[in-house]
């Protein structure tokens, strides 16, 4: 079984989709399947910095990803996500799949320009479409099931990674669609105890994702208690700018930019807590499960896509954009040990539904029985 993977999105920096789709990747390898992840690559270099002025992770992609192409910035679902556009790129993906043949094109976001919609209209091969927005403002969604909405038509299973997701792509691509949320590589043990008192935030600096909120919180913390501020993901320059747009202090608050997945491993296995006040859109926890998976309790926003991942046996909720509250239950667990360890314990449990060796199976069914379907037709035809 061999299996490309769409991403519309840039290796290159960091977003959750290609989290996502880097993950499943490496579970299908696992499982025996040869997966490989068609994206975006923004090698580092002079038209980089001119394209993309926030840092990006520009070290040698994996060699399961094969890239396709540079991308742009394009606004979209409250977001700044770095699309793949050029018409290069496309007529490079169809000369990919002439060359790998796979039995299966598994394409994520496929309301995304262009890329995604391209790949189910030229696959020769069943095709898959995974659906991962949510909230009140969808993009690019109206307007791409106008133009390239027909693409969609194609795609002989559709996905969504929560029910948020999928209530929010079914007035647009039909249905029906099944649920199957993100999963994570869980380690083979993780310690809740041993922790080194200090907070991770993982997420881009934009205003949803609400690392302001949490900004504005730790001058509180940071006065009650003796934790750093980890911040990953978020281009260090851009959150410089926002401190000092908005008088922000950052003392003792770490920016680390985009890591590896080895490195954010250990920061999660470290840190005592995981804070993720996003202030909505978000379809599915991903953050969450992240850290649960290293046994990192979370103080996190009470909003839909967190709070289906999320209960009181894992995590603190509370309510977002709410400042004082991020600060008291940060402050809280902090100075609980044997509250926050066994908020750890439980947050591990939970991520054990969202294991890729489970999920990835389900995965494997699909394609299976999608690629059977396709040679039987190629037979009686």
């Amino acid at each position: 079984m061999k299996v490309g993977i769409v991403v519309p999105y840039s290796w290159s920096f960091w977003g959750g989709v290609q989290e996502h789709a880097d993950h499943q990747a490496r579970a299908l390898r696992g499982l025996g399947v040869e997966a490989k992840i068609l994206m975006g690559h923004d090698p580092p270099g002079r038209l980089t910095r001119l394209l993309h002025p926030k840092e990006g992770r520009h070290t040698r992609p994996p060699d399961y990803v094969i890239p396709v192409g540079r991308s742009v910035i394009v606004p979209a679902n409250a977001s700044l996500p770095n699309i793949i556009l050029s018409p290069p790129a496309m007529l490079r993906m169809r000369r990919i799949f002439a060359e790998e043949r796979f039995d299966v094109i598994h394409v994520h976001e496929p309301y995304a320009p262009i890329l995604s919609a391209f790949a189910l209209v030229v696959a020769d091969c069943p095709t898959v479409a995974t659906f991962h927005a949510a909230g009140e403002k969808l993009g690019w969604y109206p307007l791409a099931r106008r133009t390239w909405g027909i693409a969609l038509e194609r795609a002989d299973h559709r996905i969504a990674v929560s029910e948020f997701a999928r209530r929010a792509a079914e007035p647009y691509a039909g249905g029906p669609i099944e649920v199957i949320p993100n999963g994570i590589l869980l380690p083979h043990h993780s310690d809740p105890g041993g922790r080194n008192g200090n907070v991770v935030f993982i997420g881009r600096n934009e205003r949803r994702k609400g690392l302001e909120v949490l900004l504005r919180a730790w001058p509180e913390v940071r006065a009650q208690t003796q934790a750093r501020l980890r911040v990953v993901g978020a281009d260090p320059l851009s959150v410089r700018w926002l401190a000092r747009r908005q008088r922000l202090s950052l003392d003792r608050v770490d920016l680390l930019g985009g890591l590896s997945e080895d490195d954010l491993s250990a920061e999660l296995e470290a840190a005592s807590l995981l804070a993720a006040p996003a202030l909505g859109g978000e379809s599915f926890g991903m953050v969450l499960t992240r850290a649960f998976a290293t046994a990192t309790p979370a103080v996190a926003s009470d909003i839909e896509g967190y709070a289906a991942v999320a209960d009181e046996s894992s995590a603190v909720l509370v309510p977002p954009g709410d400042v004082a509250a991020v600060a008291q239950a940060i402050v809280e667990l902090l100075h609980d040990e044997p509250r926050r360890a066994a908020l750890g314990a439980g947050a591990r449990e939970v991520a054990e539904q969202y294991s890729w060796d489970r999920i990835g199976r389900r995965l494997v069914e699909i394609y299976e029985q999608l690629a059977v379907g396709a040679t039987s037709e190629r037979a009686a035809a």
